[in-house]
């Protein structure tokens, strides 16, 4: 197969080299596209009210859990293509990404109508204060009316990631993203359109990311170029993608639905701490960027040297993909420990939020150094096929032992640090099993596995 010029060889050459290269662009890309809330975020905490940050921070679980089952999808999409694309085989890997396509519209169709209809249920369901619901509903309404250009975006975005190209999507990224900073500015801050105003921001940039790779896939004259009148399932290239992706989706909403949950222990702690709250989460977003990009990195690279039959390289790429995030989480962990205070006044300055803030960012920085133990060997096992591990592990300590633990914990204190400490306490049981099973488990092919 001729290699796209754009693409990052995974398959040959330097393991730290091709893992680095090709999560520099994801690590930065990942950046812009926290950069979409956290604008929003910011703008409407600064020019409009806390309630409006309250506001925009509360819609984020929601929006997470359904565009976390599509992007589970997409995930499954990328590692059959990365596979295909591996192997050498142009048939299926043209039949992958027009199936991929068609997953796209249909799921856009589905989550549309979703997000509209089930904005203001799911709101009273996590009992948003009265004073936040009415700007929530809002942003979300108008979010999940462009949500189709999300959904686009990201699996075409997927599809560039999976053959090696991680360059062309940053692009569109950063476009889209000074996109809704200017956008959000003018409407908010000039236009006084309140969330409202953050929200069609959003839409209109997500809509231009859209154009740009649809733009990029059907001119490109690769052998993964889409075709606008080939778009249609296969059904054995459907069903494997389905086969890999749905545990994923299963997963990503299910966790998001758990978060929606948590969101409900918060709330009640009045809408101060859901801003510091709201904060917080963006703050952890950007955390989470390098372990996320790593993950994605990691995820392509065991896909196409499975494909490619290169199995002592899979492991060697998972023990290096660690330490180089591990090191990197060192940094920023320390960095909030001592300057978390300071970073939340950046988006609020009330003093209220910005304790409650703080009580958030000090549970987490003293525990994120597991969390690379976790994305990483979740993105191997992904990128091998096993899809439906990650899931169980993740849905049982993120979901189940997560609310149990809220359950117990609330019933003693009435402490919102301790509700924070929720999350960690299941990042450490995660850890736990992921370790066990990577290290006990045969999970690359048993014919040709290396041990």
């Amino acid at each position: 197969m001729d290699r796209s010029r754009q693409s990052t060889d995974l398959i040959y050459g330097s393991i730290a080299k091709s893992i680095f290269w090709f999560s520099i662009p994801l690590l930065i890309g990942n950046l812009f596209q926290q950069l979409y809330n956290t604008v929003d975020a910011y703008v409407v905490g600064n020019f409009v009210s806390k309630q409006a940050l309250a506001a925009v921070g509360a819609s984020s679980p929601i929006i997470n859990m359904l565009i976390g089952f599509f992007m589970g999808l997409a995930t499954g999409a990328g590692v059959v293509i990365a596979q295909y694309y591996g192997a050498n085989d142009h048939k299926k890997l043209h039949q992958a990404v027009h199936s991929s396509a068609a997953l796209t519209l249909v799921m856009a169709i589905f989550l549309t109508i979703v997000g509209l209809f089930m904005t203001n249920p799911l709101l009273h369901m996590i009992g948003i204060p009265a004073d936040v619901f009415p700007e929530s509903s809002t942003y979300l309404r108008i979010y999940f009316g462009g949500i189709t250009f999300a959904l686009i975006y990201n699996m075409g975005a997927g599809i560039l990631r999976a053959i090696g190209d991680s360059r062309r999507p940053l692009y569109f990224l950063v476009a889209a993203c000074l996109t809704n900073i200017v956008l959000d500015l003018l409407f908010v801050r000039v236009f006084h359109m309140g969330v409202a105003g953050a929200a069609i921001a959003t839409d209109i940039s997500q809509a231009l990311s859209a154009l740009l790779v649809c733009m990029v896939l059907i001119k490109n004259g690769e052998v993964y170029a889409l075709h606008i009148k080939k778009i249609r399932f296969h059904l054995p290239i459907l069903k494997r993608i389905i086969a890999i992706g749905l545990p994923t989706a299963l997963q990503q909403s299910i966790v998001s639905l758990s978060n929606v949950v948590v969101q409900s222990y918060v709330n009640a702690f009045g809408s101060d701490v859901v801003a510091g709250y709201s904060v917080t989460i963006r703050i952890d977003g950007f955390v989470n960027l390098p372990l996320q990009s790593f993950n994605m990195a990691i995820t392509t690279f065991v896909g196409q040297n499975i494909g490619a039959k290169q199995y002592d390289r899979v492991k060697r790429g998972s023990k290096i993909a660690l330490w180089m995030t591990f090191a990197v989480i060192a940094v920023m962990a320390l960095f909030l420990f001592f300057f978390g205070r300071q970073v939340i006044s950046i988006f609020n300055s009330d003093p209220a939020v910005i304790e409650a803030g703080w009580k958030m960012l000090f549970a987490f920085t003293t525990f994120y150094i597991v969390l690379p133990i976790v994305q990483i060997y979740n993105g191997v096992l992904r990128g091998a096929g096993k899809s439906s591990v990650p899931m169980y592990i993740m849905v049982f300590n993120f979901v189940i032992l997560r609310q149990i633990y809220l359950a117990i914990i609330t019933q003693f204190t009435n402490d919102v640090s301790f509700v924070f400490f929720g999350w960690p306490v299941t990042w450490i049981t995660a850890a736990i099993m992921f370790i066990i099973y990577y290290h006990k488990v045969q999970w690359l092919p048993i014919e040709k596995a290396s041990s």
